[in-house]
C-alpha cells in the first residue's frame, strides 16, 4: 500500500467531503456512463472526451447537488446535455462545409484543374530534371504524374503488384523532390507554379 505524500494529503483535504462523496458515487458508475455514451457515439476517443468533460462539469457544479442519492440521474442529465451540444456543434460544422461546397460549385471552383491547364505553369526545370533520374524512376514519373496513366494498368504492364508500384512511385517522387530542391532551392518549398528560377 502506497503512503500518501503531503501534496496528495493537501489536495484531498482541500476537496470538500460532499464533493469527494459525489465523485466516488460517479466513478462507481463510470462503466455505465461510458456504455451510455457508446450507444450514441461510434468514436471511442470522443466517448472518453465527453465523459471527461462531463466529469469536470460535475466537479464544477457539484455544489448544486444537495442529495447524493440522485447524483447518478443528475450526471446522466449532464451527459445528455454534452451529447446535445456535440451534435448541435457537429451539425453546425456540417452546414458550414456544405455552404462552402455550394459556393464553390456555384462559382465553378469545385473542380480540380486538368493537367493540360496546369502544364504551362509548371516549373520549366521539371522536364530536364526528370531526365536526370534513374530511367525506371523517370519512366514512372512521366507516365503516371505527367501523362496521367493509370497506376493499376501500369502495374499490370510491368507485371508487379500495385503495392510494389506505389513504393517505386514514392521513391521516384522523393528522388525528383531532392533533385528539384538541389537545383531550384527555396522556390520548391512553396510549389513550382510560377517558378522564378
Amino acid at each position: 500500500m502506497r503512503k500518501k505524500t503531503d501534496s496528495q494529503s493537501d489536495r484531498t483535504a482541500s476537496i470538500p467531503a460532499s464533493l469527494d462523496t459525489l465523485m466516488q458515487r460517479l466513478l462507481a458508475e463510470e462503466s455505465a456512463f461510458r456504455a451510455f455514451l457508446r450507444k450514441r457515439l461510434s468514436d471511442d476517443a470522443l466517448v472518453e472526451d465527453l465523459l471527461q468533460q462531463s466529469l469536470v462539469k460535475a466537479v464544477e457544479r457539484g455544489h448544486e447537488l444537495h442529495n447524493h442519492d440522485s447524483a447518478v440521474s443528475w450526471f446522466y442529465r449532464i451527459l445528455r446535455n454534452a451529447l446535445v451540444d456535440y451534435y448541435r456543434s457537429h451539425a453546425a460544422d456540417r452546414r458550414k462545409v456544405e455552404g462552402l461546397l455550394d459556393e464553390l460549385v456555384a462559382s465553378g471552383e469545385d473542380k480540380m484543374p486538368g493537367l493540360d491547364e496546369v502544364r504551362p505553369a509548371l516549373c520549366t526545370c521539371l522536364a530536364p530534371l526528370v531526365s536526370q533520374l534513374r530511367p525506371a524512376y523517370a519512366d514512372l514519373i512521366r507516365r503516371i504524374d505527367l501523362e496521367g496513366e493509370s497506376p493499376a494498368a501500369l502495374a499490370r504492364e510491368l507485371n508487379i503488384t500495385s503495392n510494389n508500384l506505389t513504393v517505386r512511385l514514392h521513391r521516384a517522387r522523393q528522388a525528383l523532390r531532392a533533385t528539384l530542391e538541389d537545383t531550384c532551392g527555396i522556390c520548391t518549398k512553396h510549389g513550382c507554379l510560377n517558378c522564378t528560377c
